[in-house]
């Protein structure tokens, strides 16, 4: 089993330096991850709602986003603090590089696995869709390195992925045993974990690591907001 997953987690780095150059469609809702006008624009609701959600969280002081891709949320916390973008793949964090350069913002880029133990501490911390790629087994031990990349009352906030048929591409199967099939448009797959955490589980988690004002909610369809302050 431990063999097996350690697979995954390195074909998800794989997969996701694989997809850089077209992570941004699924966002975007471009080419196979777009589902028709009423289910775009329900989409792209939520999006807006998950970042009005995202920009009222009182971001502050040294922010660090562990697992930051191509940096979609990256200006709302460099707009707050001085932000570290963290990823265990490059070619994601370039493409951050050039959004934030080109919304005039700052910030340090990291080549950094989010199971990295913290080298420095921070105020607040984000981590957008990464716990769905967190094996259940491993929810708390996470939960656990993100308080200790935490200051007293540092904040920790997540965006992540509600279990909807219509969020990921056309031709995206649903996870079998927590682990999903991925495509690129070249046709190329990958495995990757994919978790659908219960907002009530995630509350769970939140108060068993140690975590207080613990705020878990969630959109109309597509995702899961969550926010907590260490101890």
């Amino acid at each position: 089993m431990a063999g097996r997953l350690e697979d995954v987690e390195s074909e998800m780095i794989r997969y996701y330096a694989a997809r850089a150059g077209e992570y941004d469609d699924w966002y975007l809702r471009r080419g196979r991850y777009s589902h028709g006008p009423t289910t775009d624009a329900a989409w792209h609701s939520d999006l807006g709602a998950a970042a009005a959600w995202l920009a009222g969280r009182g971001f502050h002081g040294r922010i660090v986003e562990l697992a930051a891709g191509t940096g979609w949320w990256s200006p709302v916390l460099a707009a707050q603090g001085q932000l570290t973008l963290c990823d265990a793949a490059p070619e994601p964090l370039e493409k951050a590089r050039v959004r934030l350069a080109a919304a005039g913002l700052a910030a340090r880029f990291q080549i950094r696995d989010a199971w990295s133990e913290p080298d420095t501490s921070a105020d607040c911390l984000f981590a957008g869709f990464w716990l769905s790629h967190v094996d259940r087994g491993r929810l708390d031990e996470f939960l656990g390195l993100v308080a200790r990349w935490l200051v007293p009352d540092g904040l920790f906030a997540f965006i992540d992925s509600r279990r909807d048929p219509e969020s990921g591409a056309l031709d995206h199967r649903p996870p079998v045993d927590d682990v999903q099939v991925r495509r690129l448009d070249d046709g190329t797959s990958f495995r990757v974990r994919k978790v659908f955490y219960e907002p009530a589980d995630l509350e769970s988690a939140l108060d068993r690591a140690g975590f207080r004002q613990i705020e878990v909610i969630a959109t109309d369809r597509f995702f899961v907001l969550g926010s907590a302050r260490r101890y």
